[in-house]
């Protein structure tokens, strides 16, 4: 599939993490060309968003017409037969759709059927060794350890995540470890350092990773130094725009 594809390619290249985004589809087009794997939805932003395009199903396809790239859709239900019924009209949409199922009972059942199936999971709301145990024995693909969360109850948000990384450390072909619900550049340069292969969070935390005040006080001192050449004629032949 295309998203295990795009991990194992940057893995084996040594590129480093992906990155996943969410957001509304308007607010994602212009990130999407930027290296970013795909894009995840849940259920609470799916709720919001959905309103004005009228329908899930309309905003899912809104974002299938802004990105070529995988689409993680968060579906639910109270029975194994509601997931795979409510999953089979998602996956019918795409070949770029991905399903992401809550961690529980019917969850796992529903991954051990997928697999058979050659469908790709995520499997969402995993806060323990033992649930990330259990659903990659059942056969899903990404696991998703919740990390801010963990936070706001005063745990340690990537501790889950370092814990995935040594038990799944001997398999051949074990999950990808996604850190989610990612809330801040604090939290994503922890998930990155503890060993995450995936990390999803909105476009506005994506944007701000580029942030750092010294990043800002030599970006100045090197635009300063630009202009000054340009002012000064040294720049002649070079297509410069006034300052």
């Amino acid at each position: 599939m295309a998203a295990n594809v795009s991990v194992s390619k940057g893995r084996s290249e040594g590129c480093g993490p992906t990155i996943w985004l969410a957001g509304r589809p308007e607010e994602l087009q212009e990130w999407m060309p930027l290296g970013i794997a795909g894009i995840v939805t849940n259920t609470v932003v799916l709720n919001q968003y959905a309103k004005p395009y009228g329908s899930v199903l309309d905003l899912i396809k809104k974002y299938l017409d802004i990105t070529d790239k995988p689409v993680v859709v968060e579906i639910d239900g109270h029975s194994v037969e509601e997931l795979l019924k409510v999953g089979k009209v998602f996956t019918n949409l795409s070949d770029q759709i991905i399903l992401k199922i809550p961690c529980s009972v019917n969850g796992l059942k529903a991954f051990s059927i997928l697999k058979g199936e050659g469908i790709e999971t995520f499997c969402t709301t995993v806060f323990s060794l033992t649930q990330a145990a259990a659903i990659a024995q059942a056969g899903v693909d990404h696991i998703l350890p919740f990390c801010d969360p963990v936070r706001a109850v005063g745990g340690d948000p990537t501790q889950l995540i370092r814990e995935c990384v040594q038990m799944f450390s001997g398999w051949t072909q074990r999950p990808y470890i996604m850190a989610a619900l990612v809330r801040s550049v604090e939290t994503a340069h922890a998930a990155f350092r503890d060993g995450a292969d995936e990390l999803v969070t909105m476009w506005t935390v994506y944007r701000d990773m580029m942030d750092h005040p010294l990043t800002e006080e030599w970006n100045k001192i090197f635009i300063d130094e630009w202009v000054d050449m340009h002012k000064n004629g040294l720049l002649e032949g070079v297509p410069v725009t006034p300052y």
